[in-house]
């Protein structure tokens, strides 16, 4: 189990000299120099590389801005530090377009069918993938939220630290027809998805997925299975774009354990939008899920399988797109201001598995999608998607009755579409990657 760290204590000092804040300012890029070090020879997953004291600075100067003040911080036994946040305190609240936002405690309505599952009555005792800092028995104080705290190796780990928390610009596009979904060539993304697009709008989508733990090959490869939000040009600069899941991906994290992630942009990636809560936009409003935790348990082959449902909707009325996660779990909203063409609604849903390919030394990657089993296998081996809804112009939840699926390569990840009457439209997806067929 992980230990408590306790309420901050308050100073009302006078301010120091400057010489004072220059030694103060030595003294701590010294520290994170000596941690860093530490870090990069501990962390199998942290970059080996020269780290000067000038970048040192711009990310303590960036950590300092996205991890606010905490009222209390539980330790996780994976090694995340969760800090329970203000509600008032959050990063999302610094976006200059959510100045003077107030945040949004319930939707105004529920997609028909849906019922809240109050926060209070969380301890469920189905068996669901739940997340593993939950395993210390000490959750965040009423009115605040739970914020993985971000570290000096993982901003470190990333590109730069313009690149830190953000998927790469999708700036290339698929000879495709115009209908077809945010699928690139070239950019070493590989796809298993299904998805629904036409003339209908659309305000939400609703999936129950299997969580796995995937192997990743190198650090800068991910897994991810998620359901995607879309309106706006494929082509353009002006995609919108709405994501949650769960993923692996190591250089974002610093280990191979699946968590619950979210995403979003308004602009193809390019310059807005973020993973989870590493910038400012997405509003948290439950005090018992931690965006970017890792989730426990998972699934194992022919064994138990642990699924997790996500829910994103938007709000009929006041038009912030909501996200509950679990058994109808509120955990909180991206505010409508975020959004050009999502402010209005949807106009395509996707739903699947992503891996990064980085062809290290020419050869396809190992990283596996899903189980790392193909779809063929099914049950308790391959991984699923079952449940595909989406919520039409009535605010309703209805079954998605016709889609249509993707894989750029069969041989190395596939996808085949069923349905049932107790898991509706479904499909297995997933693969091993690299194999005497996927060289």
């Amino acid at each position: 189990m992980g230990i408590i760290i306790g309420r901050k204590r308050r100073c009302s000092c006078s301010a120091p000299r400057e010489d004072h804040h220059l030694l103060l300012l030595t003294f701590f890029v010294a520290i994170l120099l000596q941690k860093a070090v530490v870090e990069s020879t501990t962390l199998n997953y942290t970059r080996h590389r020269q780290t000067s004291t000038l970048r040192l600075e711009r990310i303590s100067k960036h950590l300092n801005k996205i991890n606010k003040p905490h009222v209390l911080t539980i330790e996780s036994p994976d090694g995340d530090r969760i800090d329970c946040i203000h509600k008032r305190k959050q990063l999302a609240l610094d976006h200059p377009l959510l100045k003077n936002h107030k945040i949004q405690k319930m939707p105004t309505e529920m997609p028909k069918g849906m019922k809240v599952k109050k926060e209070e009555n969380d301890n469920s005792t189905s068996e669901v993938a739940w997340q593993m800092w939950h395993l210390n028995g000490t959750r965040c104080p009423k009115g605040t939220v739970p914020i993985r705290r971000s570290t000096v190796h993982d901003v470190m780990r990333a590109k730069s630290l313009y690149d830190f928390g953000k998927k790469r610009s999708r700036v290339d596009s698929l000879s495709r027809r115009h209908d077809a979904p945010d699928i690139l060539s070239g950019n070493g993304h590989e796809h298993a998805i299904a998805y629904t697009g036409s003339s209908q709008e659309m305000y939400g989508a609703k999936a129950t997925i299997n969580v796995w733990d995937p192997s990743i090959q190198v650090i800068n490869e991910f897994s991810l299975s998620q359901l995607w939000i879309l309106s706006g040009s494929f082509d353009g600069t002006d995609l919108n774009s709405i994501e949650a899941g769960w993923q692996v991906s190591p250089e974002l994290y610093g280990d191979n354990r699946p968590r619950l992630f979210t995403y979003w942009t308004s602009d193809s990636y390019r310059a807005t939008g973020c993973y989870n809560l590493l910038c400012a936009g997405f509003i948290q409003t439950n005090s018992r899920i931690a965006i970017g935790a890792a989730i426990s348990p998972v699934s194992s082959y022919d064994g138990n399988q642990y699924d997790i449902t996500i829910v994103i909707w938007k709000d009929p009325k006041v038009g912030n797109w909501w996200m509950s996660f679990g058994d109808n779990t509120l955990v909180g909203y991206w505010p409508a201001e975020l959004f050009t063409h999502l402010a209005d609604h949807a106009t395509m849903v996707e739903w699947g598995g992503e891996v990064v390919n980085s062809r290290t030394n020419g050869q396809h990657t190992f990283t596996q999608m899903g189980s790392g089993h193909f779809a063929e296998d099914g049950f308790r081996k391959a991984s699923y998607f079952r449940n595909l809804q989406i919520v039409d112009t009535d605010n309703s939840l209805s079954s998605v009755q016709s889609i249509s699926t993707l894989a750029e390569n069969t041989n190395c990840y596939d996808i085949k579409s069923y349905y049932s009457n107790e898991w509706g439209t479904y499909f297995y997806y997933g693969g091993p990657g690299n194999n005497p067929q996927c060289p």
